[in-house]
């Protein structure tokens, strides 16, 4: 019989994943909403503006389904994972409750001053409040982060005389070194998320032949905004991301790459499929030595294999991780030569006619959520088998009254809920796109209005 262990961790994975999907669109959209808000305020376009406002009718829908999925996770700490709460609640709930307290009601605030104060504001203060909805999204995404960096890589903590912990300096745990890299990774991703949804719009509206001003508008912003944190993912935040790893979580290096072996020289695989039986890698495509001199700057340094670690310590769901960090590596670089190239038809003055390159961003805009999703599951799965990395095992943590088949009917109820909640979401925001943003009053009285 499955044990409760299982279903509450599948249960957690379930439910994470589902509610990730909502704000890291929310957050990409934020940036890329400044940015439209800055130009509309200094440009006194209304063009701009009506562009901006129609992207924070989608952040807002984002943002409100956000909050309803993110809900269920926060019970579960105390339902499912009662001992891992009793055990961390003094440090992890310090970091929810700044998140809660502070940045969830700056987003909330301003979102609702920019969705119903529009025509009774002025532009500076329109502008003002766009930069606090920004500030909001991502400091709400810094406290989140700062949790989950301290049970990557805890820091700043005492163990009680009852074995809980305990934060020792408040600081030391939000300048976290882990945080760093993980927050401008996680934060960049975001963007490429944001900017590939608008660019996916202006190239429907173009090849619909619809909204044309803002077509392009938005196909302009969207395809340069991609392809700069498309780069900035790839390096410097996700290659830092890696040598992190290596240097404080070894095992979870060793597993994501394949690397089954000591050696000196190590191959960087490309393509394979890792045999847990042999500790080989099957059908490899390698770069030879590129392990060792990405992560060492030398082509002939050592490389710690799995091997070299007590088996207990290592994923259980080696394979699983392993696939899923080439996923997220694999896509995250495809997006780099799909956006340049986007970008190179832009400077030629072609993109908006070239079809192709239009269904081809159209189609990759649920891309960077599997992306996310998969380097998402790389850090948790890689973290096993602990909950708090070197202190609290995953094993130890979850609540030992709620029994594998009240997990299991909880979990199931979820399915059906998101499965509803997800096509609620596609019905409504597919409606808003349609819609589309309304013609300026200043632009349609002298015929520059959107088609």
């Amino acid at each position: 019989m499955t044990s409760a262990l299982f279903y509450d961790r599948l249960q957690f994975a379930v439910t994470a994943t589902f509610h990730y999907l909502f704000p890291q669109l929310t957050m990409g959209l934020a940036a890329l909403l400044l940015y439209l808000k800055s130009r509309a305020y200094w440009s006194r376009d209304a063009h701009y503006d009506e562009a901006a406002h129609f992207w924070t009718k989608i952040f807002a829908l984002s943002f409100a389904f956000g909050v309803v999925t993110g809900i269920p996770l926060e019970f579960q700490f105390g339902m499912n994972w009662a001992r891992f709460s009793t055990f961390a609640g003094g440090v992890i709930g310090q970091t929810l409750a700044m998140e809660g307290v502070f940045a969830f009601f700056l987003e909330s605030t301003f979102l609702g001053v920019l969705l119903y104060g529009k025509k009774r504001l002025g532009p500076l203060v329109d502008w003002i409040a766009t930069v606090m909805l920004f500030l909001g999204s991502w400091l709400s995404g810094f406290f989140i982060l700062a949790t989950n960096a301290w049970m990557q890589h805890p820091v700043a903590y005492a163990v009680d005389d009852v074995g809980a912990v305990h934060v020792t300096s408040l600081w030391g745990l939000l300048t976290n070194s882990w945080l760093v890299w993980q927050f401008s990774h996680t934060m960049t991703a975001a963007v490429v998320t944001g900017s590939f949804v608008m660019a996916a719009v202006g190239a429907y509206y173009l090849l619909s032949g619809i909204h044309l001003d803002f077509a392009k508008t938005f196909l302009r912003t969207g395809v340069v905004a991609a392809v700069l944190a498309s780069c900035l993912m790839l390096f410097p935040t996700g290659h830092h991301a890696a040598l992190q790893v290596f240097e404080h979580q070894p095992i979870k290096g060793a597993a994501f790459e394949g690397h089954f072996h000591t050696e000196s020289g190590a191959d960087l695989v490309l393509l394979g499929q890792p045999n847990m039986d042999t500790l080989t890698i099957d059908n490899p495509l390698i770069a030879p030595k590129m392990l060792s001199f990405i992560i060492h700057k030398h082509f002939g340094a050592e490389i710690k294999g799995l091997t070299d670690f007590p088996r207990e310590d290592w994923p259980d769901t080696m394979p699983l991780l392993y696939y899923t960090y080439h996923i997220m590596v694999g896509l995250g670089s495809l997006f780099i030569p799909l956006m340049l190239t986007g970008v190179v038809l832009l400077w030629r003055g072609r993109l908006f006619q070239a079809r192709w390159m239009l269904w081809t961003i159209m189609l990759m805009a649920p891309f960077p959520y599997i992306a996310t999703t998969a380097g998402w599951m790389t850090a948790e799965l890689g973290r096993q088998p602990w909950l708090v990395y070197g202190l609290f095992r995953t094993v130890d943590g979850n609540s030992l009254l709620v029994g594998s088949g009240n997990v299991l009917f909880t979990l199931l109820g979820f399915l059906g809920l998101y499965l509803l909640l997800g096509l609620l979401f596609l019905f409504v925001l597919l409606r808003t796109v349609a819609r589309g943003p309304a013609v300026p009053v200043e632009l349609s009285a002298n015929g520059k209005g959107a088609s």
